[in-house]
């Protein structure tokens, strides 16, 4: 296990910098990408065309990306065009609401088929025991698709860069976001109580309770019974002191775990909105951009459209904030990396590969994270045109949780080969913990109960 205790991070300009170097909703159909829906002040082909790739070498070719709604699918795909005039590949890509796409995707991995040919991921584990994921390190040793002077590992967050290893070394995935959860306030609803922004989860009570109306909720945030729910919960677990998994077995029983889905549970049943219990994260972002939710936390990916006064309501008053303590122990906040990874069974393995190269240089970085994406290029973070997307605080911030966070807790769980049932059954345990239909206590022994048995078999 890594040192709990290691030296925490504030919210600095300096931190910032630092830091970066440290830290490493509705079905949308398939759809081909035409070249003229190019984005307008993207890269020229020769930030590309200068490295030593044979870019052509599948010329012709098409390929399917699948994934999920979400900031990364958002801001890469306006620049697709820009993949396919430089490789002659074209792209069709089917990107659907997180829940369908991560319950959909296993089913047809599992029936072998060869599409898509690339697609975003999560449950790595269970992908590589299954052999859905293609290995990737024979690729990065080609030399005619990687240029490894220009691609330039080194300018990849560290956390990201070791994140898709697997135990023996193998990639199966390239990183495609670097996300860290975060404590996002309302200052104005804040103001008008006269508190400030919760730094304990004691504090963070006290202000949700308070902040409570019947206009507002006093917080938000994911609550359905569904695994790929529990990534805020997931935070709490870890800052109480709890884990998912240890030594392969669940252990979200223990007393640390059970008193994190205490404070959890009564946050949203005492504060939260009508009908918390059914809400994915697309509903939390879009009550604290309405301003229907005093506070909310999540991904870091957030930030994006909460900056954005087209979209938010409460740009101009939202905070970014560190992920709350409990006054004795250290945050740390859930962290994530999406994935991409290559289709073992897709017909164009090679042309698969490219478009992640190409989608995750740095040239593509600079062009996605101006549009606001937390990518994994320190370059990209470091850049004007992100800090001004994504904004100076929430930067701070999502590089300060970052570094708190804890790759390896969030690992163990994530890469074990059942993850989606282990995940699955803490969804529903939290679900009856929060309807009050059970205690936090007898929920989570439940579940645990339940899950171990699955690992068993």
């Amino acid at each position: 296990m890594t040192d709990r205790n290691k030296e925490r991070f504030v919210l600095s300009r300096r931190a910032f910098t630092r830091s970066a170097f440290m830290a490493g909703t509705a079905l949308a159909m398939p759809a081909i990408i035409g070249r003229s829906a190019f984005a307008q002040g993207g890269a020229g082909l020769e930030a590309y065309t200068s490295a030593n790739v044979d870019w052509k070498r599948h010329a012709g070719t098409k390929i399917m990306v699948g994934g999920a709604t979400h900031p990364w699918s958002n801001a890469v795909t306006p620049f697709i065009p820009q993949f396919t005039e430089l490789t002659g590949i074209e792209v069709e890509t089917d990107f659907r609401s997180e829940t369908e796409f991560l319950t959909a995707l296993p089913i047809k991995l599992a029936s072998g088929s060869p599409t898509p040919d690339v697609f975003m991921y999560l449950a790595y584990g269970q992908g590589i025991t299954a052999g859905w994921l293609e290995p990737l390190n024979a690729y990065y040793e080609n030399k005619d698709l990687v240029d490894p002077a220009w691609y330039d590992e080194a300018d990849i967050l560290k956390s990201a860069r070791e994140y898709p290893l697997w135990q023996n070394g193998e990639r199966y995935a390239f990183a495609i976001t670097a996300e860290a959860q975060t404590l996002y306030v309302n200052r104005g609803y804040l103001k008008e109580k006269g508190l400030d922004t919760p730094k304990t989860f004691d504090e963070l009570l006290a202000a949700a309770r308070a902040l409570k109306s019947n206009d507002v909720a006093g917080i938000a945030m994911r609550a359905k019974a569904a695994g790929n729910a529990t990534f805020p919960l997931t935070g709490f677990i870890y800052s109480y002191g709890g884990e998912l998994v240890r030594d392969g077995r669940v252990a979200y029983d223990s007393p640390e775990a059970i008193a994190a889905v205490e404070m959890f549970t009564t946050l949203l049943r005492e504060a939260g909105p009508i009908g918390v219990s059914n809400y994915d994260w697309y509903e939390a972002l879009n009550d604290f951009m309405q301003g229907a939710s005093a506070i909310t936390s999540d991904t870091s990916n957030f930030a994006t459209d909460i900056s954005n006064p087209q979209k938010s309501k409460v740009a101009a008053d939202a905070g970014f904030a560190l992920f709350p303590t409990t006054g004795s122990r250290p945050a740390i906040p859930n962290m994530s990396c999406w994935q991409a990874a290559v289709n073992s069974k897709s017909n164009n393995k090679e042309a698969a590969f490219l478009f992640l190269l190409w989608a995750t240089s740095k040239a593509t970085s600079l062009q996605t994270s101006a549009r606001g994406l937390a990518t994994t290029r320190v370059s990209a973070w470091e850049s004007e045109g992100f800090r001004s997307a994504f904004g100076q605080e929430a930067a701070q911030a999502a590089l300060a949780n970052l570094h708190n966070a804890d790759a390896e807790l969030a690992k163990r769980a994530r890469f074990h080969p059942q993850s989606p049932q282990i995940l699955n059954e803490l969804a529903v345990g939290v679900s009856l913990a929060l309807s009050g239909s059970e205690t936090a206590e007898k929920a989570m022994k439940d579940a645990a109960a339940k899950a171990n048995a699955q690992l068993r078999k």
